[in-house]
């Protein structure tokens, strides 16, 4: 069970732990009565249909076999390294799993692309020896964006260096009847795997999409799924919500968002950081909708108690590492009377009762906040703004141009017009509109690495200490299936600052007829028109020097706001 202290939120909880048991929340989740989340039938319907994820505890040991003959096939063949081409739900979690357990002496490892960025796909992939790696394609719709590229990429670069037997490279998971099966089934790709249709994205980490990379990588697939079995007994029906620990973090994290406590902040034990992500996406595309939601803080430095405003809610999952920082922090958080849970976890093969009452929580969050969390209503918003915007370069090798309305140095603003002259006064003008409750969002269309994370991470601590709101970073186009929903979806509680770099090595993607670097500003350009539309308060920053250069020098000015 989670361990409490509630500090303000007893009260709020304590009631919404009784409403919880008065309409037997737990036993219809799992009758799988849609009617807990919506009333119209045909959103009733779509919910029942979304909700196999509750099953994968008990139904997914049968598919141990099958995937370890696959994982011994590929070891024998001689793969030293799998890459994984996916977007958010089918990403996320073989990324923590393969940080978080590492791969197995004797077996291959595991990257995770998902991205459109040119230098990032050369930084992961460019020395690895083809003859030796294998492909995932994973996607849910057999459509995904991101997928088909990053696959027209590494199948013209498979079939130029490996000749015919290039489709042994390549493995495909998908749901039955995608587009994607029809293509690996023409290629003559090595195995075929359809997931379970009725599990939505990101409620997906203990199906296939998860457990196929994790075989892979030589994981303990039957403690994994066991953890995971006996966390799903616990949350069963035959639990009341004080004994079923998704029930007592759903609760909470319902709960709170009555009373502002909407930013759930977690801290993490140094083994399970890669965890964050994860959760980020599961409760923010999960919970952001209909002018509401929590927004997830992930990764963000430890601060002086002091600086966390009244719409904190804290989690920290603890695994027995090296705590003594974060053991002192949380006890400071407590001290002064923020509301903490922690999530203690036995070994690292625990993260499969982690996923489970991950997802279930988020289920129960859903009913208290009166929202249906297994729909992503304003994610296809971004997407059809950049689709339109690839057509148009198709046709005329030009995206839409956005007007820029001060430029300092290296350094080119986009956003609305104010009267500031230099980046750090637009910067303080910009976020002079914040109000308790907002957040800051850095939207980095850049190569994901430490570096890069570091000096962004630099950025969001000074806003954060200087206005006293949390910031969060997401890298584009990766964050466009996470936060993205609740960006456009939330109360428009959030100032958005989007930083583009636009001299970075591009790459070319085969039998289409644009670039990674043109997909990549199509989809900043598409985000930012989907911002836009909905009222969002956002502004861009365009670098055209050194971009570690550029990113410290915003971080510096930042500073001095």
């Amino acid at each position: 069970m989670p361990a409490l202290w509630l500090g303000s939120l007893e009260d709020v909880y304590t009631a919404t732990l009784a409403e919880i048991d008065s309409r037997n929340v737990d036993a219809s989740i799992w009758a799988r009565d849609g009617r807990l989340w919506k009333q119209d039938p045909a959103q009733v319907r779509d919910i029942q249909h979304r909700l196999g994820w509750l099953d994968m505890p008990a139904v997914m040991p049968i598919e141990i076999a099958r995937l370890e003959a696959l994982r011994d096939e590929i070891v024998a063949s001689g793969y030293k390294h799998i890459v994984l081409l996916g977007m958010g739900g089918s990403s996320l979690a073989p990324e923590v799993i393969a940080r978080v357990l590492g791969n197995a002496p004797g077996y291959p490892d595991l990257r995770v692309l998902d991205t459109t960025d040119s230098a990032q796909i050369l930084t992961q992939t460019s020395q690895l020896p083809l003859a030796e790696t294998l492909f995932i394609t994973a996607s849910k719709s057999g459509t995904t964006a991101e997928m088909l590229s990053l696959y027209q990429y590494f199948q013209a670069r498979c079939q130029n260096d490996l000749g015919d037997e290039w489709p042994e490279h390549f493995v495909a998971i998908t749901d039955p009847g995608t587009p994607l099966i029809e293509l690996a089934e023409k290629a003559g790709f090595r195995a075929i795997y359809q997931n379970p249709p009725d599990i939505g994205g990101r409620f997906s980490a203990l199906s296939l999409f998860g457990l196929l990379p994790a075989a892979l990588i030589g994981a303990d697939l039957e403690k994994l799924l066991e953890g995971a079995r006996q966390m799903a007994v616990q949350c069963g029906a035959l639990h009341n919500s004080k004994t079923n620990p998704g029930s007592t973090l759903g609760t909470l994290l319902g709960a709170a968002t009555r009373v502002g406590r909407d930013k759930l902040t977690l801290l993490t034990s140094p083994a399970l950081r890669s965890v964050g992500a994860w959760v980020e996406q599961l409760i923010a595309e999960s919970t952001g909708k209909e002018g509401k939601g929590i927004l997830p803080v992930v990764d963000e430095p430890l601060l002086e108690v002091s600086l966390y405003g009244s719409d904190r809610l804290f989690v920290y999952l603890r695994l027995d590492d090296d705590n003594a920082a974060l053991d002192a922090q949380a006890q400071a958080l407590i001290d002064a009377g923020q509301p903490l849970v922690a999530l203690t976890l036995r070994n690292r093969l625990d993260l499969g009762s982690q996923f489970f009452v991950w997802e279930y929580a988020t289920a129960v969050a859903g009913v208290i906040m009166e929202l249906n969390p297994f729909d992503q209503p304003n994610v296809e918003s971004a997407k059809n703004s950049a689709r339109q915007a690839l057509q148009a370069y198709e046709q005329t090798q030009t995206l839409p141009v956005l007007t820029p309305v001060l430029v300092d140095e290296t350094l080119t603003i986009y956003g609305p017009h104010l009267a500031a002259q230099s980046l750090e006064a637009y910067l303080a003008e910009f976020f002079a509109q914040s109000q308790p409750g907002d957040y800051g969002a850095i939207m980095a269309y850049v190569e994901r690495n430490d570096e890069n994370a570091d000096l962004l991470a630099q950025q969001a601590t000074a806003l954060t200490e200087r206005y006293g709101i949390p910031v969060t970073i997401g890298f584009g186009p990766r964050f466009l299936h996470s936060t993205g929903q609740l960006h456009k979806g939330d109360g428009n509680h959030g100032l958005f600052v989007q930083l583009t770099q636009l001299n970075q090595p591009d790459l070319e993607i085969p039998g289409l007829g644009y670039s990674f670097g043109v997909l990549k500003e199509a989809q900043a350009i598409g985000d930012w028109q989907a911002l836009e539309s909905v009222g969002r308060r956002v502004m861009r920053i365009g670098m055209t020097g050194d971009l570690t250069a550029d990113l410290l020098k915003i971080a510096k000015k930042i500073k001095i706001l």
